[in-house]
């Protein structure tokens, strides 16, 4: 429209100048107009707009496998103008090579939980089954009513049983299935941990090939720590002493030599270092020891519950074979009680140890002291790197340090003002 009346404009200016050239009394003007009928303008196409690059379209670019310009001629975005070096690219395959791998291990640990703790279930209902219908044949065959073909067939029926249940019993509280899938549990969370930390570090960008290094060595620490076979490789489950999980690499430190006062580089500060400080002794001294002392608690616990069980169901299986003595009958007698109630007691510490999952709890508070030690490990050795600038920034560690303690940032600088001799624990997460 503002074309059209550019014209008209031009029109009637060029017509006024030629009436004044021609000296006639009257001007004549003359107005031009052009209609155009409306539907034309709904036949008018403008271009679409260019859909945005999908994650995998981005990625293939990166890697160098697609040509990004050949298949979204014309666009103009800031993606197609990108340009990465070779080695750039390799250290970007090298991180998703890791990736497809964590995510394979995340399936794998899930369902060798899953597995597991389908055995605890499954071995802990077998066992009891067992035990209590050898105590039934036993004080079936205790009565008057059988006679001597019948006493010998439950007499053998029973001891067997018996038997089969102390194998059974060893085998189970050697292995602790409750504990084997709690392992596994950690493996999944860590695995998926580390997944995370790596899709953030290629959405951040400018990977190197430290990450790479890094990346490698946490999978292989973890795979060392929660092993998935048992055969040859299995975690000892009665330790001689109760010591935290570790499922990291060792830190490579660097020994301070002290550092000026004032305000530092890189978020970091004397107050921040000082806090630091006093948050590491809070999580040594209260959190880390209280897990420690927790976990032989229940180190004692099981060892004890595991070695009842066995004792319990073997004297039951002499108390069958002694039931029914003709020669003796008060060792008739004691062989009937002992066979029912070291029968009735083996199942119920098989109940508390594996119904309860004893083994579980036990590597539950010893995995809580390995998240407690790493902490420690990881905020010392910031703390003891000479070079400010290669430390984490201290803004960004505070705030992790604050959400892994469940606290706020004000929580965490109020709890190192306490000092590392307050009662209060560093964490209120657990």
């Amino acid at each position: 429209m503002a074309t059209l009346q550019a014209t008209s404009l031009l029109c009637s200016s060029s017509t006024s100048s030629f009436s004044s050239k021609t000296n006639r009394p009257r001007s004549i003007t003359t107005r031009a107009s052009i209609n155009i009928p409306k539907h034309a303008l709904s036949s008018l196409s403008l271009p679409k707009l260019q859909k945005r690059v999908s994650n995998v379209e981005e990625f293939e670019f990166r890697i160098g496998t697609n040509n990004y310009t050949q298949t979204h001629p014309g666009d103009t975005s800031p993606l197609s103008s990108y340009e990465d070096s070779p080695s750039h690219r390799v250290v970007i395959a090298k991180l998703y090579a890791i990736m497809d791998s964590v995510a394979d291990r995340i399936e794998m640990h899930k369902n060798i939980c899953e597995q597991r703790n389908n055995w605890n279930t499954l071995l802990l209902t077998s066992i009891n089954t067992i035990t209590l219908a050898a105590t039934t044949m036993v004080g079936i065959a205790a009565t008057n009513s059988a006679d001597g073909t019948a006493l010998l067939s439950l007499k053998m029926s029973s001891t067997l049983l018996y038997l089969a249940a102390t194998g059974m019993l060893v085998m189970m509280n050697k292995i602790q299935p409750s504990q084997l899938a709690e392992e596994q549990r950690n493996a999944t969370r860590l695995c998926k941990q580390l997944h995370s930390q790596i899709k953030t570090t290629i959405a951040i960008g400018n990977p190197t090939t430290r990450d790479v290094t890094e990346a490698m060595e946490k999978v292989l620490a973890i795979d060392k720590a929660f092993p998935l076979p048992l055969l040859g490789k299995m975690l000892e489950k009665f330790p001689s002493a109760v010591e935290p999980a570790v499922w990291w690499p060792q830190q490579r430190r660097k020994q301070a030599k002290g550092l000026g006062n004032g305000m530092y580089k890189n978020g970091w500060s004397e107050r921040l270092e000082k806090e630091m400080k006093e948050i590491v002794g809070v999580l040594g001294k209260h959190d880390k020891a209280d897990y420690i002392r927790l976990g032989k608690k229940a180190l004692k616990i099981n060892k004890v519950l595991a070695v009842s069980g066995p004792v319990l169901t073997g004297l039951a299986a002499v108390g069958s074979v002694l039931v029914g003595n003709s020669s003796s009958p008060t060792v008739g007698a004691l062989g009937s009680i002992l066979g029912i109630v070291a029968g009735g007691m083996a199942s119920v510490a098989n109940t508390l140890e594996h119904g309860g999952q004893v083994g579980m709890v036990f590597e539950l508070y010893r995995s809580n002291a390995g998240i407690f030690k790493e902490m420690e490990e990881y905020i010392t050795a910031n703390l003891e790197e000479k070079d400010v600038e290669r430390r984490e920034n201290g803004e960004i560690l505070e705030l992790k340090v604050a959400l892994q303690l469940g606290r706020s940032l004000s929580g965490l600088r109020d709890r190192a003002d306490k000092g590392q001799y307050d009662e209060e624990f560093g964490s209120k997460l657990f």
